[in-house]
């Protein structure tokens, strides 16, 4: 089983139009903060990033924000994190976040999300870290970026074991039944190696 005590949630610092994708990042907060598991994110207070942030605090629970100097102000920081740390790029941000996570959770986002998302599934490809990360395909929300990881192995550009490098997930509810399945990663975090 993969003990987990925090868990990165990489998500869009917009809600996107759909309402239940900012449903599930209220429900995904919730389930951080009764569960006693530290959310470790990107510090902004808008968007999903807001709403995920808020609903583990409002349970209880322990916020890790974690944004570049320059972004402060354009993601409206949020001030209610438990510990909000400022770093000077975006590479640090993702390095930052890498070493305080356990896991990682791929909720629906933009273009900063796919950035995150596809660094920590090379990064696993690579075998410089075995932490489960989890796709929350939210109303079929991830369902191209699937048939595309599909299309990548099946015209040769990666092998199948790769499509296995995250774990689809679509319902929030069944987080905790997926992590408790997963092995217990194995490899040594090593923050030299990103």
């Amino acid at each position: 089983m993969a003990r987990v005590t925090s868990l990165c949630v990489y998500c869009g610092a917009s809600a996107g139009n759909d309402p239940r994708h900012a449903e599930a990042a209220r429900e995904l907060g919730r389930l951080l903060g009764e569960g006693g598991i530290t959310l470790v994110y990107g510090g902004g207070r808008v968007g999903l990033m807001g709403i995920v942030a808020d609903a583990t605090l409002a349970a209880g629970g322990k916020v890790i924000g974690v944004i570049p100097t320059m972004l402060k102000t354009r993601e409206l920081a949020h001030p209610g994190c438990t510990e909000l740390i400022a770093v000077d790029t975006m590479h640090a941000r993702k390095q930052r976040m890498f070493e305080l996570s356990d896991a990682f959770a791929i909720l629906p986002g933009g273009l900063g999300t796919l950035d995150e998302a596809f660094e920590m599934i090379t990064w696993k490809q690579l075998r410089m870290h075995d932490k489960p990360i989890l796709l929350l395909d939210i109303a079929g929300y991830w369902r191209p970026f699937r048939e595309m990881m599909r299309h990548v192995v099946e015209t040769g550009f990666a092998r199948g074991e790769h499509e296995a490098l995250l774990t689809p997930v679509e319902r929030i509810a069944d987080i905790p039944a997926v992590l408790a399945g997963l092995p217990e990663p194995v490899l040594p975090a090593r923050s030299d190696q990103v």
